[in-house]
C-alpha cells in the first residue's frame, strides 16, 4: 500500500509534466490538498512529507484539526473551501489564512471586521454560481464584479480570485 508520501510525489510529478506542457514557470502552481474528512495524523504525515497547503469544508472539524496541530501552525496554510455561515466568520477569521467562498458582502464584511490585527490580511476568493442552481453557493455573475470591488475596500482582506 502507497504512503502518502508516495501519493504526493505522484501528484507532484503529475503537475510537473503539466506546467512544462503548457510552458508555466516552475514553481508557478500549488498543489491543495483537501484534508476534510481525514484526522490530524494524516495531515501531519502529508506536512512530514513537504505538503503545506490543506482545504476544509467544514469549520467545526478544521478547527479541531487546526487544535490538534497546532505545533505545526507555522507550516501549515488553512484554507477554508467549504460555505461560509455569517455565525461562523469569527471563528474562521481567526483561524485560516484563506477563504474560498466569500459570495455575500455581509460575509466579507465580518471577516474583516473580525480579522485579529496581529495576522496578516486574510486571502479571499469570490464564489461565483456559474449555474444559477439553487443549490449551489455563490454570487450570480452579473453580481460578481460589484462584490469585489466592495471586498478590496476592506481592509482585512486580500481579494485574490474568484
Amino acid at each position: 500500500m502507497s504512503t502518502i508520501a508516495d501519493k504526493l510525489q505522484l501528484v507532484r510529478g503529475r503537475i510537473a509534466r503539466a506546467v512544462s506542457e503548457f510552458g508555466r514557470p516552475p514553481g508557478s502552481v500549488t498543489l491543495l490538498a483537501v484534508s476534510k474528512t481525514f484526522p490530524a495524523v494524516t495531515v501531519r504525515e502529508a506536512v512530514a512529507a513537504g505538503q503545506y497547503q490543506f482545504g476544509e469544508n467544514y469549520v467545526q472539524e478544521a478547527l479541531d484539526k487546526i487544535a490538534e496541530l497546532a505545533d505545526l501552525r507555522e507550516q501549515i496554510t488553512w484554507h477554508l473551501i467549504g460555505p461560509l455561515q455569517s455565525n461562523k466568520t469569527r471563528v474562521v477569521a481567526e483561524a485560516f489564512d484563506w477563504v474560498h467562498t466569500v459570495d455575500r458582502i455581509k460575509i466579507a464584511q465580518r471577516l474583516s471586521e473580525q480579522r485579529p490585527a496581529h495576522l496578516p490580511p486574510l486571502q479571499v476568493c469570490i464564489q461565483v454560481n456559474t449555474s444559477g442552481e439553487d443549490s449551489k453557493s455563490g454570487v450570480a455573475p452579473e453580481e460578481a464584479l460589484a462584490l469585489a470591488r466592495a471586498v478590496v475596500a476592506l481592509p482585512r482582506l486580500q481579494l485574490r480570485g474568484v
